[in-house]
C-alpha cells in the first residue's frame, strides 16, 4: 500500500525472535516502555541480518510456530557475524500454510446434507439477515431462524411487538410512531424523576445522616455544612419587617383606634430591623464600617449565634403579636356586656380570627429563615402557636364565644347545646346555643396544622439543601480529581514529549490523524553509549535475572537527566534511550531555533549565536562523562562513554497515535549515530568539513577518518576537553584567533576553546 501511494520501492526488513525479556521505564525524562534483555539483542542481529521484504525468524520462534507457516533456511550468519559467532539457525518465512476449512457438526447434520442424505439448499437453511439501529446507534442483524419458537409466539400475541408477516397501512404505522415517540418522552421524564429521588436518597444515606435531625454523623461533616451559607441569607431577616409591617396594617384595619397597634409596630420594626443591618453588613461590606462588617461575618459563621439572631427575630413577631391580642381585653367587660361602639364600628371582638391569620404570617417568616436548621424553626413555630393557643384557649374563650353566638345568630347556622359537649348549659342571653366547632377549637387547630405543614416545608428544605451541599462537595472532589489528574496527565505528556511539542497538542483539540512534524536547518545531534555495558550485563541469579544490572542503568541515565536540570543545558532536549545509548539534541528548543518557528530568524543572528547550542551540547557531553566518572568511582566500576557528534539539519516530529514518541530524523542523525559507532571509548568524536578542519589547527584535538554511509570517507575530531589558559592565549601575532563557524561567543573570547 505504501509502495503503491508513494510510487517507492521502499520495503521493511522484519526479524523475530522469541525468548524472555525485561520490561519497564528508565530515567527521569523521556520515559518510554522498552524492553531489555539477551534475546532482545537476539532479535535485533535477526533484523539486522534479514533480507528485505522477508520475514527472518529463528529456531526458537520456528519451534512456537508448529509448523503454521512455510520457511526456507535463512543463512543469518552470512549477513551478521553475531548470528554466526552464537550459531543461532535462521529461517525465512515463506507463506502460511492454507487453512483447512472445518465443518462444523452438530447432533450428526453438517452443512452440506441431511442425514438421509439429502443435500440441503442454502437458500433454505440462512435465514435473511436485517440489519437495524438500535436507540443508541448500535447495529445489529436478526433473522428469523434466531428466535426460539415461544418468543415468535409471545411477540405476535403482543401487540408492542407486531407479527411480521402482518401488512400495516402506512396511517396505522404512522400513529404507531407518533405514540411510541411520545410514551418514550413520557418514559424518559419517568426516569430521569426516578434517578433524581433515588440519587439524592443514595447521597444522603451514603453520608450517614440521622433520621430525625438529619444531621450528618460526621462531625467535620456538620461542620462544614453548619459554616456554609446561603448567598445573601442574611435578606431573610428583611422579611420579618415586612411581616411585621403587614400585620401592623391588618391590626390597624381591625381597630384604628387602639394605640397599642402603634406602639408594637414601632419598637418592633426599631428591634427588626437593627437586626437585619446587622445580618446585611456581611453581604454589602462596602455600605457598612468594618466592625460592624466584622460582626456581621461572625454571627453568618457561628453556628449558635445565627440560631440565637433567628430567635430573637421571631421573638419580636411574636411579642408584638400577643401584645396586641391581650391589649384587646380591655373592650371586653364580658358575655353581652361589650360596649354597642364595638359592636357596631368593629374591632377585635368582631374580627378574632384575623390575629390568628396575622400568627400564620409569623410561622412563614420563620420558615424564610434560610440560614437556620428545621429543628430550630420547629421550635420557633412551637412557640408561635403554643402562644397563640394559650391566648385562644385561655384569655380569648369569652371573645371567641362571643363571637361564635353572634356569627352563628346572624347566618342562623346549625347549633348544637353545649351540654351535650361539656355537660353543662351555659346562658348567652337567654337560650342562646354555641355551634359544632367553636371558633377557639378550629383556628388553633388551622395554626398547629399550618404549623406541621411548614415544618414539612422547612424539613424538605433543608434535605434538598443538604443534599445540594453534598453534591457540591463532590463536585468540589471530582473537580479536584480531575484537576490533580489533568496535572499528572500534563506532567506524563511533558516527559514522554519535549515542552514545546506537549503544548502543541494540549493547547487545542487535534484529531488523531493530525501530525506533528517540524524542520530544524541547523541543530546538533549526540549519541552516547556504554559499550562495555553488555559485558556488565547478565541473567543470574545473583543480578535476580538482570533486573540489578537495569537498576544500575537506571541509575546512571537518571543521573544523566539530572544534568538537563542544570540551566547551562536548557537549550538540551533528550530524544530517547536506546538500550544502553543516550540520545539528545540540540536546537530544537523553540527559543534557539532558527528556521522560522522560534521568535527570531537566522538571519537577525550572528553565526557564533546560532551556533551557541553546540558548545552547550559539548559541555553537556563533558558533564556526561565527569558524571559517569563520579559514578565508576563509587560503585567500583569501569564504564566509559563512546560518544558522537554531528550537526546539520533534521526532521523532527510525533509518530504513532497510542505510544505516541517524539523522535528525529535525517542524515544528520545517521552520521551522528556511525560517529558514536566508529568512535573510541573515552572520547567524543564530532564531523569536521575539511575547511573547518584547517580554520581550527591548533586546537586540542585529533583527527582521524571513519567510513561513513557512503563509499567515501570524513574528517572527524575527537574533542579532548577544556584547554589550559596558556593554550588559550591567543598567538601573538593574530589580533583574532580564527575559529569554526559553529563557536559560540563564549569560546571565541576564551580563544580556540573546546573544539
Amino acid at each position: 500500500y505504501v509502495r503503491e501511494k508513494t510510487k517507492t520501492g521502499v520495503d521493511m526488513r522484519v526479524g523475530v525472535h522469541t525468548g524472555t525479556v525485561l520490561g519497564g521505564v528508565l530515567g527521569q525524562k523521556r520515559w518510554q516502555y522498552d524492553v531489555w534483555s539477551t534475546d532482545v539483542t537476539v532479535a535485533n542481529k535477526m533484523e539486522a541480518g534479514g533480507i528485505p521484504g522477508r520475514v527472518h525468524i529463528s529456531q526458537s520462534t520456528m519451534d512456537c510456530l508448529k509448523g503454521e507457516f512455510d520457511v526456507e533456511p535463512g543463512d543469518g550468519g552470512s549477513r551478521c557475524d553475531y548470528l554466526e559467532e552464537k550459531g543461532i539457525e535462521t529461517y525465512l518465512i515463506i507463506a502460511s500454510k492454507p487453512e483447512v476449512k472445518k465443518i462444523a457438526t452438530q447432533n450428526g447434520l453438517n452443512g452440506s446434507a441431511l442425514p438421509n442424505g439429502a443435500p440441503v439448499s442454502s437458500k433454505s437453511s440462512s435465514p435473511a439477515l436485517i440489519e437495524t439501529k438500535e436507540p443508541n446507534g448500535s447495529a445489529h442483524s436478526s433473522g428469523s431462524m434466531s428466535e426460539k419458537p415461544e418468543e415468535q409466539d409471545a411477540q405476535a400475541d403482543n401487540p408492542s411487538f407486531p407479527n411480521p408477516r402482518r401488512r400495516l397501512r402506512l396511517q396505522d404505522l404512522a400513529d404507531r410512531v407518533v405514540d411510541a415517540s411520545e410514551d418514550e418522552h413520557e418514559l424518559n421524564q419517568l426516569l430521569n424523576e426516578a434517578l433524581l429521588e433515588r440519587e439524592s436518597a443514595q447521597v444522603v444515606k451514603k453520608r450517614n445522616t440521622f433520621l430525625l435531625s438529619m444531621r450528618f454523623m460526621d462531625p467535620e461533616m456538620e461542620t462544614r455544612y453548619s459554616v456554609e451559607k446561603e448567598k445573601q441569607s442574611g435578606a431573610a431577616f428583611s422579611c420579618s419587617c415586612v411581616v411585621l409591617l403587614c400585620t401592623a396594617l391588618v391590626e390597624i384595619l381591625i381597630d384604628p383606634w387602639l394605640m397599642t397597634n402603634y406602639v408594637t409596630f414601632v419598637v418592633g420594626e426599631i428591634l427588626l430591623l437593627i437586626l437585619t443591618i446587622c445580618s446585611l453588613a456581611a453581604i454589602f461590606p462596602r455600605a457598612f464600617p468594618k466592625k460592624l462588617v466584622a460582626f456581621s461575618t461572625w454571627i453568618d459563621r457561628t453556628r449558635w449565634a445565627r440560631n440565637t439572631w433567628a430567635m430573637l427575630a421571631i421573638f419580636i413577631l411574636v411579642m408584638a403579636n400577643v401584645v396586641d391580642m391581650l391589649s384587646c381585653l380591655q373592650y371586653y367587660t364580658g358575655p353581652g356586656n361589650a360596649t354597642a361602639g364595638m359592636e357596631t364600628e368593629g374591632g377585635c371582638l368582631e374580627n378574632p380570627k384575623y390575629y390568628n391569620y396575622v400568627a400564620v404570617l409569623s410561622l412563614i417568616a420563620t420558615i424564610m429563615l434560610v440560614q437556620v436548621s428545621h429543628m430550630v424553626k420547629l421550635t420557633l413555630m412551637l412557640l408561635v402557636a403554643g402562644a397563640v393557643a394559650t391566648i385562644n384557649l385561655y384569655a380569648w374563650r369569652p371573645i371567641f364565644d362571643e363571637y361564635d353566638h353572634k356569627r352563628f345568630r346572624e347566618h342562623d347556622l346549625p347549633m348544637v347545646a353545649l351540654e351535650k359537649m361539656q355537660g353543662f348549659t351555659p346562658r348567652l342571653n337567654g337560650t342562646d346555643r354555641l355551634p359544632l366547632v367553636p371558633s377557639k377549637y378550629s383556628m388553633t387547630a388551622m395554626v398547629f396544622l399550618m404549623m406541621l405543614s411548614f415544618y414539612y416545608f422547612s424539613r424538605h428544605v433543608e434535605k434538598l439543601a443538604r443534599t445540594l451541599f453534598l453534591w457540591k462537595i463532590e463536585v468540589h472532589d471530582q473537580k479536584e480529581r480531575v484537576y490533580e489528574m489533568r496535572r499528572w496527565n500534563e506532567a506524563l505528556v511533558t516527559n514522554m514529549l519535549p515542552e514545546h511539542v506537549a503544548r502543541h497538542f494540549l493547547g487545542s483539540k487535534k484529531r488523531d490523524e493530525e501530525l506533528y512534524s517540524q524542520t530544524y536547518d541547523e541543530i546538533g545531534v549526540m549519541f552516547a553509549s556504554l559499550p562495555n555495558f553488555a559485558d556488565f550485563y547478565t541473567e543470574e541469579s545473583i543480578n535476580n535475572g538482570g533486573i540489578e544490572c537495569l537498576r544500575f542503568l537506571n541509575e546512571i541515565i537518571s543521573d544523566f537527566d539530572s544534568l538537563l536540570d542544570n540551566p547551562k543545558f536548557r537549550v538540551i532536549t533528550k530524544i530517547k534511550t536506546i538500550g544502553s545509548t543516550y540520545m539528545a539534541a540540540s536546537g530544537v528548543t523553540p527559543d534557539v531555533n532558527t528556521n522560522g518557528f522560534a521568535s527570531s530568524n537566522k538571519e537577525d543572528k550572528s553565526e557564533r549565536e546560532r551556533w551557541q547550542h553546540l558548545a552547550d551540547l559539548a559541555d553537556f557531553a563533558l558533564a556526561m562523562k565527569d558524571t559517569l566518572t563520579n559514578i565508576n568511582n563509587q560503585s567500583f566500576n569501569n564504564f566509559m562513554l563512546r560518544i558522537g557528534m554531528n550537526k546539520g539539519g533534521v526532521l523532527a516530529g510525533v509518530i504513532g497515535a497510542r505510544k505516541p514518541h517524539y523522535d528525529i530524523w535525517g542524515n544528520t542523525v545517521n552520521v551522528a549515530s556511525r560517529m558514536e559507532s566508529t568512535g573510541v571509548m573515552g572520547n567524543i568524536q564530532r564531523g569536521l568539513a575539511e575547511k573547518l578542519h584547517e580554520r581550527a589547527k591548533g586546537q586540542k584535538s585529533r583527527q582521524w577518518q571513519f567510513p561513513g554511509n557512503s563509499a567515501a570517507t570524513q574528517a572527524t575530531m575527537a574533542i579532548l576537553g577544556e584547554k589550559s589558559l596558556d593554550e588559550r592565549r591567543p598567538p601573538a601575532s593574530h589580533s583574532r584567533v580564527l575559529l569554526p563557524t559553529h563557536c559560540s561567543p563564549r569560546v571565541e573570547e576564551l580563544g580556540p576553546g573546546r573544539w
